[in-house]
């Protein structure tokens, strides 16, 4: 294992997943990651390994057939699977939020019945709340749910969802008019249930085609448009319950969003690194190896302090909320170092590699395409400071 990025205190059980997904990363994904890149082709033999190996159901409890890992750890493991191409991570990282959405806040009918199949990889999950209008602005959605003798009919068009087709249960933020005192009182998670595929999957759900990415590829991001669809009230993120609790409950699911996102920008960061540290030995100028002129040598010790700097927040943001705590603060503080420090190391990358950075046959390209995601990923870098200082100024009020 290199130097970057180690995580102490880890379980024997942590080391051997981790080193299990590494392989898998170096033997089934990087030497593949390219060509289905840029064919923007979805990997099936790569999923199907993820299945067989229990990723999809590493967060949820033995008892439904899962692992029953913590937050850390599929956070670890998503740093390896960015590592070896970020599309990998996200098809991953929503089907865990909705597993944890479940766990987290469904009925027992709803853990037992989703769950055991979302364990398997049998059911996907994707995770719902943009749309066209609006993105961070939560509070602008227009989707609602009327109530009415046979169930809750739902009206409106979601954006950006990841698994959008493949999915087979969507969590999905909607008004609902319950008179509360604000916006976010008004707001209703529902699991629709629907077939993967385009199309009309279910009466009234419509997911229309793949949208077009500058990166992001091999997995779809597609929309979501509702017209008059029955949802039952069984469908309501923990029943009756659960009505007007919606908001309360996505962020709680985008809280460990935030940690993923700031994982797969740590891993990106690594491989850019190994990239750039590989080629500064390999390339010559002016009759010597590049890593010994001092330029490239200082380019190299900063990269590799802001992967030090980045993993230490998200490993500390992931076990606060293993261990019960919000962590609010401190999700959008690894959020938004890593994010940022991604798109820098990997351009300081990019720099190291010169002109044959920008040709196609050389991973730093793709990287350079992948990385600006996360700076809007799960929220803007400006939300994020949004939120940890709101944070502070709570904390630290005179």
């Amino acid at each position: 294992m290199a130097r970057l990025a180690r995580t102490a205190g880890l379980t024997d059980v942590q080391q051997d997943i981790l080193a299990a997904a590494r392989e898998f990363v170096d033997k089934e994904i990087i030497p593949h990651a390219q060509h289905l890149e840029h064919a923007d082709e979805y990997p099936e033999d790569i999923v199907a390994g993820l299945a067989e190996m229990g990723l999809f159901g590493l967060t949820i409890g033995e008892e439904y057939g899962g692992i029953g890992e913590s937050l850390l750890t599929y956070a670890l493991v998503v740093e390896e699977l960015s590592r070896g191409w970020m599309s990998i991570s996200g098809i991953v990282n929503t089907h865990f939020i909705v597993a944890y959405l479940i766990t987290r806040h469904g009925t027992a009918e709803q853990r037992e019945r989703l769950l055991p199949r979302m364990a398997t990889g049998e059911v996907r999950g994707a995770f719902s709340m943009s749309e066209p209008g609006c993105g961070s602005d939560v509070a602008a959605i227009r989707t609602r749910a009327e109530r009415t003798a046979a169930g809750y009919v739902i009206n409106g068009q979601k954006m950006w969802l990841t698994n959008g087709a493949r999915s087979g249960v969507v969590a999905t933020l909607v008004k609902t008019e319950l008179s509360a005192p604000t916006p976010y009182g008004n707001m209703t998670t529902f699991l629709l249930e629907k077939e993967p595929g385009f199309g009309e999957t279910a009466p009234g759900l419509t997911i229309p085609g793949k949208l077009e990415k500058m990166g992001y590829k091999g997995v779809e991001t597609t929309e979501m448009v509702l017209s008059d669809h029955v949802a039952p009230a069984s469908a309501v993120l923990g029943g009756e319950a659960g009505l007007g609790l919606g908001f309360r409950q996505m962020m709680d699911g985008i809280e460990v969003g935030r940690v993923n996102v700031a994982a797969r920008a740590c891993g990106i960061s690594i491989r850019a690194f190994e990239l750039a540290v590989a080629y500064a030995q390999q390339r010559e100028t002016f009759g010597k190896p590049l890593y010994e002129h001092q330029a490239i040598a200082f380019k190299l010790a900063e990269m590799g302090t802001k992967i030090e700097a980045a993993h230490a927040l998200m490993v500390n943001a992931a076990r606060l909320k293993d261990s019960g705590q919000r962590n609010d603060v401190e999700a959008g503080m690894a959020k938004l170092l890593a994010s940022e420090y991604c798109a820098e190391v990997v351009q300081e990358a990019f720099r190291i590699h010169g002109g044959y950075g920008y040709s196609k046959e050389y991973e730093i390209e793709r990287l350079m395409r992948e990385a600006p995601f996360l700076l809007i990923g799960e929220g803007t870098s400006e939300i994020q400071k949004t939120i940890i200082s709101r944070g502070l100024l709570k904390e630290y009020r005179r």
